[in-house]
């Protein structure tokens, strides 16, 4: 039978204690795991804005090439409805935008350019309020403001809470282009 001085058990107990304070295998797993959390956070809010912008330079791309059929006169010697608008604009999105239901659109005839509305069309809840709304492309030297929103649904919806304009997570994307109708037709 082993006896245990208290002088014995110490002195084992204070060098156990040393190695395992000087072990450092796993100090870059700590490392790590202290770092993750706000690297990512960061990294996906990145990502998140940068997508916002792509989307909306793809947006005003295409409102930017599709209105240019009713700044012409093609769009209303062609007899082009709102449903035709649409697919002028939905043939310049690339296919990155999804041209169902989060896509809408307001063209209309101005008196003048300093009478073009740049407001969102939001209600106090934060929902899409289409009121108003409408498809006129004027005549000849008219002044036209074509407005062009999309829903975008947002994939990091708690690390981009800054961003959410609308219910449900969302971003509402605008893209504006008012301009003079060229003088087309007789």
């Amino acid at each position: 039978m082993t006896s245990f001085a208290p002088g014995v058990i110490a002195p084992r107990l204070h060098r156990k204690l040393q190695d395992w304070a000087s072990e450092r295998r796993g100090a870059v797993a700590v490392e790590f795991a202290l770092i993750a959390i706000p690297f990512f956070f960061i990294v996906f809010g990145l990502l998140e804005v940068c997508l916002l912008f792509i989307m909306s330079t793809v947006l005003e791309h295409s409102i930017s090439e599709a209105s240019r059929e009713i700044r012409t006169g093609q769009a209303q010697e062609a007899g082009f409805s709102e449903q035709d608008f649409r697919d002028a604009i939905c043939s310049e999105l690339f296919g990155l935008l999804d041209c169902g239901s989060n896509l809408h659109i307001d063209v209309r005839k101005l008196s003048g350019f300093g009478s073009a509305s740049t407001d969102m069309p939001l209600d106090s809840d934060g929902n899409f309020d289409e009121t108003g709304f409408g498809f006129d492309p004027g005549g000849a030297n008219d002044v036209v403001a074509v407005r062009v929103f999309y829903e975008w649904t947002l994939l990091t919806p708690i690390l981009s809470a800054p961003l959410v304009n609308m219910n449900g997570s969302k971003h509402l994307i605008q893209a504006n282009a008012v301009f003079r109708n060229e003088p087309f037709g007789d």
